[in-house]
């Protein structure tokens, strides 16, 4: 299996809600705007305590770039009528495993004095 193809299967599993089987490695590290976590397990029991935010999400893949054992994608997850994130991830692959995710979104609001003026 290509990381193209190990990536695709990261979203599958995710869009069927079968998080128990993502392809990640025993050391996987995850990291986003809320912080790290490290551990397969981990990153389960987070997402177990947490399956409401996580699950019955779909995804538009906007763009990609793959490498050998790497791979960005930036793409639009969505849940019901009304959620939708932007996100681009980074995923750093060994031994045909996920090992390492780094996500890119917005969590909240800008604070007034981090605004830029007549921006377009």
């Amino acid at each position: 299996m290509n990381i193209e193809q190990l990536v695709q299967g990261w979203f599958d599993k995710w869009e069927k809600g079968d998080y128990l089987n993502l392809p990640i490695s025993e050391n996987f590290k995850h990291t986003s705007p809320f912080g790290s976590i490290q551990g397969k397990q981990a990153y389960l029991d987070l997402v177990k305590e947490n399956e409401e935010k996580f699950c019955n999400q779909t995804f538009e893949i906007q763009d990609s770039i793959y490498v050998k054992n790497k791979a960005c994608v930036r793409y639009i997850a969505k849940q019901g009528e009304g959620f939708s994130l932007e996100v681009s991830e980074w995923y750093y692959v060994k031994d045909g495993l996920i090992k390492e995710i780094v996500s890119y979104y917005h969590i909240g609001e800008i604070r007034e004095e981090r605004q830029i003026e007549n921006y377009t």
